[in-house]
């Protein structure tokens, strides 16, 4: 802990005990001096699987496909991500024998997040070309899928966003953060920002949801008490991660509400309008609402059908932001 100022240990410690006690994040430990940290700890996600019901056989191929797509040399850190993510969404296609059918094996729970082992390690030091430290990473059954910086309030979040930048760098431990769904940067002042991996630090985005709601919490633990809620962060990775021609994107707060509330309308077989203000986000609304509508809705018998798909999106002087 010897390079952790105190501020920012007061604050570190407080908001593990916050993922632990109320978020129930199970609590793995400091791992500044442990060997062989990685983006996928074998131990946890085998623990995870074999819980699941899942053979030695198939989960000792899904590890080896697993690793091999989040550290491919030939490509880069976004097409990796890109690969591992689609890994995490619909799983691992494994075949144990020659002859055999191929099988599924589903390394996240996404209809039962609650079925999912959520953990917390502080202080992963991570071996590259150059060591790093991430000050908190998020794991979901062994995974790595958030980072989180954390600054004293006399710092910048932009501080811990450009930490985060370089630590993506191929040069320091970009292999690392290939599993990586959200980079989160805070401090106690200014509360958090978050974005994907490759976001530049202008477009990373603030969650501003019920600012009125218990004013006696710092900004940093009201916000990762909603983003980092475990129902709501398996909902964003499922249907909120966009990677759009070579740039990963993750939805605002007003996005996120609009799709929230236009999915009721959708399993009431109703159409409807979503306002906009010009560069509110109108094009990444629309595709993540269509995404879903065509998962989870099936198209109507005739044109004449009522249908979900009778969506769309204008932009407006007035801007109409559900939730």
């Amino acid at each position: 802990m010897a390079g952790v100022g105190q501020p920012e240990r007061a604050t570190q410690d407080r908001v593990i005990a916050l993922f632990r006690d109320e978020l129930g994040y199970r609590y793995l430990g400091n791992w500044e001096y442990r060997d062989g940290n990685s983006n996928i700890e074998e131990t946890l996600l085998t623990d995870y699987l074999s819980r699941c019901g899942y053979s030695p056989a198939q989960i000792a191929r899904a590890l080896d496909i697993l690793h091999s797509e989040a550290d491919n040399h030939a490509r880069s850190l976004y097409d990796n991500n890109k690969a591992f993510y689609s890994r995490l969404r619909y799983g691992v296609q494994v075949r144990t024998e020659a002859g055999r059918n191929t099988e599924t094996v589903h390394v996240i729970n996404w209809a039962e997040p609650e079925k999912n082992d959520f953990a917390i390690a502080e202080e992963v030091t991570v071996y590259g070309n150059h060591e790093k430290r991430p000050d908190i990473v998020l794991y979901v059954n062994g995974i790595a899928i958030g980072v989180l910086e954390l600054k004293n309030s006399r710092g910048s979040i932009g501080d811990g966003i450009r930490q985060s930048l370089v630590n993506q760098r191929a040069e320091f431990i970009g292999a690392f953060v290939s599993t990586v769904q959200f980079i989160f940067a805070g401090n106690d002042s200014e509360g958090l920002q978050y974005g994907a991996i490759g976001t530049p630090e202008k477009y990373f985005l603030k969650w501003k949801e019920e600012e009125e709601e218990d004013n006696s919490r710092f900004k940093l633990d009201k916000y990762l008490l909603k983003l980092c809620n475990k129902s709501r962060l398996i909902e964003l990775m499922y249907d909120f991660v966009l990677f759009d021609g070579g740039v990963k994107k993750l939805p605002r707060v007003h996005q996120y509400f609009g799709i929230k509330a236009a999915q009721e309308f959708v399993r009431r077989k109703e159409g409807g309008i979503i306002w906009h203000t010009q560069g509110s986000g109108k094009s990444i609304v629309m595709v993540l609402l269509a995404k879903w509508i065509l998962e989870n809705t099936p198209m109507p018998a005739s044109p004449s059908s009522p249908t979900a798909m009778s969506w769309t999106s204008r932009s407006s002087a007035c801007c109409v932001t559900p939730g």
